[in-house]
């Protein structure tokens, strides 16, 4: 994988090209000084000072004066220090606040490449709805899967040049609360071709998709064709779609391919030798009974972000479960 590859597939960069495919987004370069913020973990719940008294968080906003009790001071006290103010951010806050009222009042905020979804726990709502400045900050303070982002988003790359983009980016989407987890789908292009489709959400069966899976494979497939096909310059890729109720396409979002891209219902091994065969349909595969469900995935940490390679925990745990449903199947298939 080449770093130009990684960089295709960061926000600002697919976004303006892909805007009328997809979900309105509000798109903000941020300064050095609120990276440096997001990085330093000496405070988790150190949150900026906000110039809008409608955007604090008086239970999480940081104040020294209630830390008193919880400071150990070594020696007299003239050896401890003060410690240092809440930074403050208030152009970066204002563009925000009008990113938000123009996006109709609730977003959901990711920086070049990933969301805090990792973080979604420590929200009042317990997902990534935000409506304010303050509430976006502790997302991205708290999320542990953002440093993908901010230190190692070129570890897989030949040429590595750098740990670091040259620059962050803050993008602000529109909230939408009808969205449905099983009409979200990722999309494997290898060789220019459309070669697999998955259901994202991996650790629920949704029977509607059963009825569904022709027809919704199908509008994939077109779309594809119609929109992605040779416009997205990478030649391996994936991306993410989600089908509304009135059988649009949407395009949430582009990802390098193999890397800290997880497969979905497939393993990467088999999505390279079913690219090579030719004239093989497109593979749609959806969890197809209770069974078949990737169970304890529903963590914390987003099933994008957890580390199921050969030999992890993870995989052993999978492998287990998948020879459980196995078991399972032969079990059900004996008493019949």
């Amino acid at each position: 994988m080449k770093e130009e590859e990684v960089n295709r597939c960061q926000i600002q960069e697919w976004y303006p090209r892909f805007k009328s495919l997809s979900i309105k987004t509000q798109i903000h370069e941020l300064p050095e000084p609120f990276i440096q913020y997001l990085l330093d973990d000496s405070s988790p719940f150190l949150l900026p000072i906000s110039i809008s008294n409608d955007d604090a968080l008086p239970n999480r906003v940081h104040k020294p004066e209630d830390e008193e009790d919880y400071q150990v001071l070594e020696g007299s006290e003239d050896d401890s220090e003060p410690p240092s103010p809440p930074p403050s951010f208030p152009e970066l806050e204002l563009k925000i606040k009008e990113s938000i009222e123009s996006l109709g009042g609730a977003v959901f905020p990711k920086l070049n490449w990933s969301a805090p979804k990792d973080s979604a726990w420590i929200s009042s709502t317990g997902s990534l709805r935000c409506t304010n400045f303050s509430e976006i900050a502790l997302l991205l303070r708290s999320s542990d899967s953002l440093v993908h982002d901010l230190c190692h988003a070129y570890d897989s790359c030949g040429d590595k040049s750098s740990s670091r983009p040259p620059s962050f980016f803050l993008a602000l989407r529109k909230w939408y609360s009808s969205l449905r987890p099983e009409m979200e789908f990722r999309c494997f292009v290898r060789g220019h071709n459309l070669v697999g489709i998955s259901q994202r959400e991996v650790t629920t069966f949704y029977p509607l998709l059963l009825e569904k899976k022709n027809y919704i494979e199908r509008l994939i497939q077109e779309f594809y064709e119609a929109n992605v096909h040779l416009k997205f310059e990478s030649e391996n890729y994936t991306f993410d779609v989600y089908v509304t109720n009135d059988e649009r396409i949407k395009v949430l979002d582009f990802n390098p391919w193999g890397a800290f891209t997880l497969p979905m219902l497939f393993d990467w091994e088999e999505l390279e030798e079913t690219s090579r065969e030719e004239g093989k349909t497109v593979d749609f595969r959806i969890v197809e009974s209770q069974c078949a469900v990737r169970p304890g995935l529903k963590t914390a940490v987003p099933y994008d972000y957890l580390d199921v390679g050969p030999g992890s925990g993870w995989d052993q745990f999978l492998r287990s479960a998948d020879d459980e449903y196995q078991r399972q199947t032969r079990s059900t298939e004996a008493g019949a």
